[in-house]
């Protein structure tokens, strides 16, 4: 019997129809937010006019780091503890995001192609709690 799936943060995400990031982006100037941000912050832009925007696809690996010690409370895991990446992504749809990889770090490099994707996060109560994550393609 395989766990019921269960965002750990509602409303952030989805994987209905493929991994999307629910934001916002600037009609005026199109820059885009992850969360969504309740005004433009472009110090250019002369007309915050936001409209819900979902981003997801694929993008490119700028930079990342290694996870090596567990978290304090409350981020939860499954035990034991296992070292993760934790990837910093330009999506092509023009955000940075920071997210968990999936792949260990002898599979990450700076540059390559990735995608935006949802995974389990860590389990409880027959659940298997979810949140964006990147894989490399």
């Amino acid at each position: 019997m395989s766990a019921t799936r269960e965002p750990c943060v509602p409303g952030l995400f989805s994987e209905d129809g493929g991994a999307r990031l629910h934001g916002v982006r600037c009609r005026s100037c199109g820059t885009p937010y992850f969360p969504a941000a309740a005004h433009c912050r472009n110090p250019d832009c002369t007309a915050s006019d936001l409209e819900p925007c979902d981003f997801g696809g694929q993008g490119t690996l700028w930079s990342y780091s290694v996870a090596n010690f567990a978290p304090p409370p409350p981020h939860r895991y499954d035990e034991p503890f296992r070292p993760y990446v934790i990837g910093v992504v330009d999506l092509d749809a023009g955000l940075r995001v920071v997210g968990q990889m999936v792949d260990g770090v002898e599979d990450v490099a700076v540059g390559a192609r990735v995608e935006l994707v949802v995974d389990p996060i860590f389990h409880d109560g027959g659940k298997a709690y979810t949140s964006w994550k990147f894989k490399r393609i």
